[in-house]
């Protein structure tokens, strides 16, 4: 996706950036044939953006933007010396993107209703719960999170779970040109501290909940918080028209939404807006009566275990906020299929059961672990690791987490990154020792699947956990293809399922 409109004057494309110093503009009324941050993409006319990294600084790369014929450069940080361009120094370089993004595009965002789901976990399965109620109410949409992105039936690869806003705003405006209405984003804490979503109207604003995850980039849980509560009073933009709130979670009990914003809160217990009762469980979905300010309704759906009726109220919430009657969200609910990578089953015949889930905090797993209990099973064996460049302090909790709940544990590595894997496995064994929990340690993450298989027995489950839909592994050196799905279809062929 790619400009393909008329240039703009740079004045335009700037009006209500907030410039540093004196912050001068070149003469002469030059005009801006679109924007990029990646030097690699500019094109003659173009406007670079330089962003200071954790990795790598903007900037060493704007002399490469110019020699491909970039009108200039914009950072919050001085041009390098002897740098062959004008210079366009801002306050702050991904607030100035987004509001130069949202003046090439016509604001599309204000055009469009907007959903952005924040918090923890549950984040990418409401995401997929509400587009799929928006499909069932005849919407043409975009959905925008960790899996993947949607754009009108289009399929694209999720590079950010929120990608820049510039990558948002050029979806906005194909998605409105193609007669879309409606778009749902998975909004991390990154992309609310960093200022991705700088600006952009947001309709209805989710919230999941919170628990430890991210504390390599905030400073602290309350950081973290801060970070999420900015989507329900943000600076730069009208507040949200409807806030819908987990109120059984201690920080979603914490947030004041911005006033103006209708507040719907759920809950699994009554006395919330939007609560659940008569929840049933088993291995092949879910039901319940959803129950909405004296209206109630059966809802059905594939998802499977307790976790997923607060994802399901949490889609119903948003949904009500367009105006959806509790018959169309009970179909649509019914309607949306298991999502990718979250308790996904794989079956090839074997008398146990085998899912592989995203679970990569120890929150995260004591859920996936709930969900494989209620199921009653014989036991619970779970293959986990930890991410590498990462919270070193969510890793004991990990062990912890899975030694606890679980009958046998399969330690190995999930994405190591830049780190040793043998120092990540030693952290997450600190937590894992406190319990007699039987467990093995396999660094070589497809011979630690074979392993974990190798060991049930008829009437287990085993969870592959960390992954989830993701199909490589990051390494410090390389990435390489390694999907948990497919090492465990291919391990259960030879042990002689046929599926």
């Amino acid at each position: 996706m790619r400009e393909q409109k008329p240039g703009m004057n740079l004045d335009q494309v700037l009006s209500g950036v907030r410039l540093k110093g004196s912050g001068a503009l070149p003469a002469g009324g030059a005009t801006c044939l679109g924007l990029d941050y990646d030097s690699r993409r500019i094109q003659p006319g173009w406007l670079f953006f330089a962003f200071p990294g954790s990795k790598a600084d903007g900037r060493q790369f704007a002399l490469q933007a110019m020699q491909r014929g970039a009108l200039g450069a914009v950072s919050e940080l001085p041009a390098p010396a002897e740098f062959p361009g004008f210079w366009i120094e801002v306050e702050h370089g991904r607030e100035a993107l987004a509001t130069a993004s949202g003046n090439f595009y016509g604001w599309p965002d204000r055009r469009l209703s907007l959903t952005g789901v924040t918090g923890t976990n549950g984040k990418t399965t409401t995401a997929f719960l509400i587009d799929s109620l928006l499909h069932a109410a005849g919407k043409t949409t975009a959905l925008v999170g960790t899996i993947e992105y949607r754009l009108a039936g289009k399929i694209l690869p999720a590079v950010n779970t929120t990608p820049e806003s510039l990558d948002l705003f050029r979806m906005f405006a194909e998605l409105e040109s193609l007669g879309g209405t409606h778009a749902t984003l998975e909004v991390s804490s990154h992309a609310l501290a960093l200022g991705r979503v700088h600006g952009i109207r947001f309709h209805t604003a989710v919230f999941t909940n919170l628990t430890r995850d991210h504390l390599d980039f905030h400073r602290d849980m309350e950081d973290y918080f801060a970070a999420k509560h900015r989507l329900f009073t943000p600076e730069s933009s009208p507040a949200p028209v409807c806030a819908v709130i987990n109120q059984d979670d201690d920080y979603g009990r914490r947030i004041e939404p911005a006033a103006g914003s209708t507040v719907i809160r759920y809950s699994l217990e009554p006395g919330a807006d939007l609560c659940a009762s008569d929840v049933r469980l088993s291995a092949k979905g879910l039901e319940f009566t959803l129950h909405f300010r004296g209206e109630q309704a059966h809802i059905r759906s594939r998802l499977i275990g307790r976790i997923n009726v607060y994802n399901i109220l949490a889609a119903c919430g948003a949904a009500l906020s367009y105006g959806m009657n509790l018959e169309l969200i009970a179909n649509g609910i019914a309607g949306c299929p298991p999502i990718p990578g979250r308790f996904e089953q794989i079956d090839e015949g074997q008398p146990f059961t085998v899912v592989v889930d995203y679970a990569h905090t120890d929150d995260a797993l004591r859920n996936v672990i709930a969900v494989a209990r209620g199921l009653s099973p014989r036991r619970v064996i779970t293959l986990f690791g930890c991410g590498g460049d990462r919270d070193r302090a969510k890793r004991p909790l990990m062990g912890k987490a899975a030694a606890e709940a679980s009958d046998f544990v399969v330690l190995t590595s999930d994405n190591p990154r830049s780190e040793d894997p043998l120092a990540i496995i030693m952290d997450a064994l600190v937590g894992l020792r406190r319990y007699d929990t039987p467990h093995l340690v396999e660094l070589d993450r497809e011979k630690a699947i074979k392993l974990a298989l190798g060991e049930a027995r008829p009437g287990d489950i085993v969870i592959l956990a960390g992954k989830g839909h993701e199909p490589y592994q990051v390494l410090k050196d390389r990435t390489i293809r390694l999907d948990d799905r497919e090492i465990a279809r291919s391990v259960l062929r030879e042990m002689g399922y046929t599926g």
